[in-house]
């Protein structure tokens, strides 16, 4: 058996992204839990081999499966762009299970104020890890700048959710349990650009095709961050605006009118199926970049028209 060729093009996902099935199998294997389990030396042998393929070294005995399996390991534990280990809970492969308990515990303990605060500031506190692990780009964020994104994401859910719950009090009970998602989408809203205000400022890395480094684009974050906030609401859609119309007529059935943990287990999967989220690099025209940045791309490359970015998660 000969040696691993280096023209595998591991910058791309494995599967055409073009088909269903290529996407489904590439989202399930970014995010699967299971990685949750390899230990830190798995997780640097994985790294060592894709840096080492990258750099033209092959692994003895190295086989096509393998350099693929590194490379999603890889994928779910480091940054993309700093290279560092991601903490636990705001990996890839962490993203299922925290976002359906969350999730599913917002879903049902939206009744009483307490469990409200709780629940909101619980998910926003997980947000607020998601969000600085998987920011774009390499530049340094302030522990001043992490706080006032952590409060006032924190504030804006709880206090987005007792302002809805007041007002929902003499409406039908199906009405309340949209209240979780509206605070949710309003949270998304202030969490995600304060905890990555650093990249509005400094601009994050734009590449070619081959991902060598052209420069730092402020445009390329704005439009990158606009996009993660949009994606996350309407990621949230179905997980919890659909949900409570399905809820309001199961707890109809006896089965599900007490709170046990069959009625838990049922509103968490409905969650499950869209909690899958992952790294995903975007494209914009040059056109579209600042004055000073086009025009040192035009003169070195000037045969490039798209650069492409990595948006965040």
């Amino acid at each position: 058996m000969g040696e691993l060729p280096l023209d595998i093009n591991i910058q791309e996902p494995r599967w055409d992204q073009r088909t269903f099935l290529g996407r489904a199998r590439h989202f399930f294997t970014v995010t699967d839990p299971r990685n949750l389990l390899l230990s830190g030396a798995q997780l640097e042998a994985s790294r060592n081999i894709v840096q080492n393929y990258r750099a033209g070294i092959v692994t003895p005995g190295l086989t096509e499966d393998q350099l693929w399996r590194a490379k999603y390991v890889y994928d779910s534990a480091f940054h993309p762009d700093t290279g560092e280990k991601v903490v636990l809970i705001g990996r890839m492969s962490a993203q299922v299970p925290m976002n359906m308990t969350i999730t599913g515990c917002m879903l049902i303990f939206y009744r009483q104020t307490p469990t409200v605060v709780f629940w909101q500031w619980l998910n926003q506190s997980f947000n607020a890890v998601v969000n600085y692990s998987n920011r774009s780009g390499d530049a340094p964020i302030t522990v001043r700048q992490l706080g006032m994104a952590y409060v006032s994401a924190t504030t804006g859910a709880v206090a987005t959710a007792l302002g809805l719950k007041s007002l929902t009090k003499h409406l039908p009970p199906l009405v309340g349990r949209f209240v979780p998602f509206a605070a949710v989408a309003a949270a998304n809203c202030i969490n995600i650009p304060l905890m990555r205000q650093r990249e509005l400022q400094v601009g994050i890395p734009v590449t070619n095709e081959q991902g060598q480094r052209l420069g730092h684009s402020v445009a390329a974050a704005k439009k990158g961050i606009f996009q993660v906030v949009i994606s996350r609401i309407c990621m949230a859609i179905p997980a919890m605006a659909i949900p409570p119309v399905i809820m309001d007529t199961l707890e109809k059935k006896d089965f599900l009118k007490d709170e046990g943990w069959w009625s838990l287990s049922v509103r968490g999967g409905l969650r499950g199926h869209s909690a899958s989220l992952l790294f995903c690099y975007s494209s914009i025209h040059v056109s579209r970049l600042e004055p000073e940045l086009r025009a040192q791309i035009q003169e070195q490359n000037p045969s490039i028209e798209v650069v492409y970015y990595n948006k965040g998660l």
